[in-house]
């Protein structure tokens, strides 16, 4: 088993929505998941969790977001039927989850006024 946490402050994402917001659109979230933020009254703790839950995701990887070829959009972070948040992966995703020996991952979302968290296993 494989595990990654991050910790995001919310109000460092609203700014980086802000500020740009056309350029983070497709770059770090989906579409799917754009569409889901921007449909809550305040986005900015949903747009956080997401962020934190790609960070998360890929350190359980254990390659990173940063300096690896693995991409932003490839981590989707989707709600089931009963709201639990799921990973979604796109092929790029799918090679980092097999060269980590992985076949699942769990994923664990939450938030306060200030800070998102995500804690991902890969199993």
């Amino acid at each position: 088993m494989h595990i990654g946490t991050d910790i995001v402050e919310i109000e460092r994402i609203r700014h980086l929505v802000e500020r740009h917001g056309d350029r983070v659109r497709g770059m770090i979230f989906t579409e799917h998941e754009w569409t889901y933020c921007m449909s809550k009254p305040i986005p900015w703790p949903s747009f956080a969790a997401r962020f934190a839950a790609k960070e998360a995701v890929s350190k359980a990887f254990g390659v990173g977001l940063f300096g690896s070829k693995l991409k932003w959009t490839s981590i989707e972070v989707r709600n089931d039927a009963n709201g639990m948040p799921r990973v979604c992966l796109d092929d790029n995703g799918t090679f980092y989850l097999k060269q980590c020996g992985g076949t699942n991952i769990e994923l664990s979302l939450s938030h306060c006024k200030a800070y998102a968290v995500a804690v991902a296993a890969v199993s």
